[in-house]
């Protein structure tokens, strides 16, 4: 599969809802494109949108594109760039050991608790008391139908 990237453009203009379009980098991959598409909202906030678009045929032959988009806010580029950049170093560091032995446990299978552990701590969880079981010794019982004796 060839990967290319365009070149980024700086573009100035508004969307159809009002969003002005700021900044766009497309990747053409396979019968995938990803557009980068950095915005700002009318507020004047910068956000990303990251939007996957594939080629689809229909039984007829036609073809249509399927789309997916994730909008990503700038406080969480930080988290969502650690992320990722996780994700591509496990893949990296470890596509040899998967593809040699593909029955490999994960990371995640490794970390999942056992059955009973799980029975265990639904039984801990069904033996607490209720929180209207608790006497709170900040509450006090007000009977409103002294209210109306007088």
């Amino acid at each position: 599969m060839s990967v290319k990237t365009n070149k980024p453009k700086v573009m100035e203009g508004n969307d159809s809802k009002g969003r002005q379009e700021i900044f766009s980098n497309v990747v053409r991959a396979g019968r995938r494109t990803y557009f980068f598409d950095v915005k700002k909202t009318r507020k004047g906030d910068l956000y990303l949108t990251i939007t996957e678009s594939k080629k689809m045929f229909d039984k007829e032959g036609a073809f249509h594109f399927e789309k997916h988009k994730l909008f990503l806010y700038k406080e969480d580029f930080d988290k969502f760039t650690e992320s990722l950049n996780n994700s591509v170093n496990f893949i990296d560091e470890n596509v040899e050991d998967f593809l040699e032995n593909p029955e490999m446990e994960t990371p995640l299978q490794a970390s999942k608790p056992e059955a009973e552990d799980v029975v265990d701590a639904q039984k801990a969880q069904d033996e607490k008391p209720e929180d209207n079981e608790i006497p709170n010794p900040d509450f006090t019982d007000v009977d409103f139908d002294d209210l109306d004796k007088d």
